[in-house]
């Protein structure tokens, strides 16, 4: 709270000076017996682009046009004093003003167009000088160099500030972009490794009930009840994946699904009637691993059991080894197909399960392996280093 009414302090402190200073430059004018409705323009432009509130601007007025024209209005009122003859005076509220106009062209123009609208206010503020004085020689054009180096260098300080806060901004972008294309891949990984998983084995047990239903029609329960357990536990999972689309601000848990233990469920679930699913479950492995490289290991045995069902329908064991050495924790699942499949083509999936599930071994310190055994078959195997602090 404290910071908020610090800054709409400093704001209207900053309204109100360059309020003040316009009207003494009016002020000024007027006391020189000269006409003060062409200042009162110059300032009256340069003050509605500089502080029109946000909420309140046309979508016309854009920053270009706001920094063009005040500037340009002082330009040619320069140019017209130039042509009569007649010495005008100059004050703070132009000056100042100029200075905001140049800060907003740099900051906020599109790239091309903060160029030439940023040397514009420059221009303009270092004629304004040239409008009293008309000459850089002589007795008054000394003090007009004088002022022409002063100007120049608040510029610098002005333009200077503009550039950098416009960098923040551009990384602030870059930064925001890069966190939401992240979200993206974690979320189509979540959809690609829990979903598809679940979609794939409803599909091979369907296949298996209907082959069922006129040879063994008394042994359809079973296979009937994975199908409905592997149909919830996809809705489950999409029913995650679309609460964190949905980000209502409740503070949820964003860590990865799955861990060692989860691998028995998967092998429970993953047997049918024609596989046959074996887990080698080292008991010296760790309970207390970290939560991430859990659930790579997890992701690694779901996509390698999803890929058999996929790619090798034909295989008849399937073996799932999770062991532990000297701080390192191997994962492995080996299958004895030939690559027979009665999947249709749509679901034999894109190929990105392994590309993706490479890149969350890495993300994690592991190295993977992937390919087909010496005596047939096929391998996905990982080793994860394990720092126990």
């Amino acid at each position: 709270m404290t910071s908020i009414s610090g800054r709409g302090c400093t704001h209207g402190f900053g309204v109100g000076f360059l309020l003040a200073a316009s009207v003494a430059d009016i002020l000024n004018v007027g006391n020189s017996d000269q006409s003060v409705w062409p200042t009162a323009l110059v300032l009256l432009a340069g003050l509605a682009a500089v502080l029109w509130p946000t909420r309140g601007r046309p979508a016309w007025l854009t920053p270009q046009l706001r920094t063009a024209v005040p500037a340009l209005l002082s330009a040619l009122y320069t140019a017209g004093a130039l042509l009569t003859g007649r010495a005008i005076l100059f004050g703070p509220g132009e000056t100042v003003t100029l200075l905001c106009l140049l800060f907003i062209a740099v900051r906020h123009c599109p790239p091309r167009w903060a160029v030439a609208c940023g040397l514009l206010d420059l221009v303009a503020l270092l004629a304004t000088p040239v409008r009293y004085s008309h000459t850089l020689n002589g007795s008054t054009g000394g003090e007009t160099l004088a002022f022409m180096v002063v100007g120049l260098a608040l510029a610098g300080l002005t333009g200077g500030l503009a550039a950098y806060l416009r960098s923040l901004d551009y990384r602030r972008v870059v930064a925001v972009t890069d966190t939401r294309r992240e979200e993206r891949l974690a979320i189509a990984a979540d959809l690609h490794d829990f979903v598809a998983h679940h979609v794939t084995g409803i599909l091979v047990q369907t296949q298996v009930a209907r082959m069922m239903a006129t040879t063994r029609p008394d042994d359809l329960d079973p296979v009937l009840a994975g199908i409905e357990r592997a149909a919830t536990e996809a809705l489950a999972s999409m029913r995650r994946t679309v609460g964190v689309l949905r980000d209502t601000g409740e503070d949820t848990d964003r860590r990865p699904v799955g861990d060692l233990s989860g691998i028995a469920g998967l092998t429970e679930g993953f047997a049918s009637p024609i596989q046959k699913v074996t887990l080698h479950h080292d008991p010296a492995v760790p309970d207390d691993l970290p939560h991430e490289l859990q659930a790579a290991a997890f992701r690694v045995v779901q996509e390698a059991l999803t890929n058999v069902r996929r790619h090798a329908a034909d295989a008849a064991e399937i073996t799932v080894q999770v062991r532990y050495d000297t701080g390192r924790l191997s994962v492995s699942v080996t299958d004895d197909g030939r690559g027979g499949t009665q999947l249709p083509a749509a679901a034999h999936g894109g190929g990105f399960g392994l590309v993706g599930l490479k890149e969350r071994v890495t993300a994690v310190g592991g190295e993977m392996h992937a390919g087909p055994r010496p005596r047939g078959g096929w391998e996905v195997r990982t080793v994860f280093p394990v720092d126990r602090r």
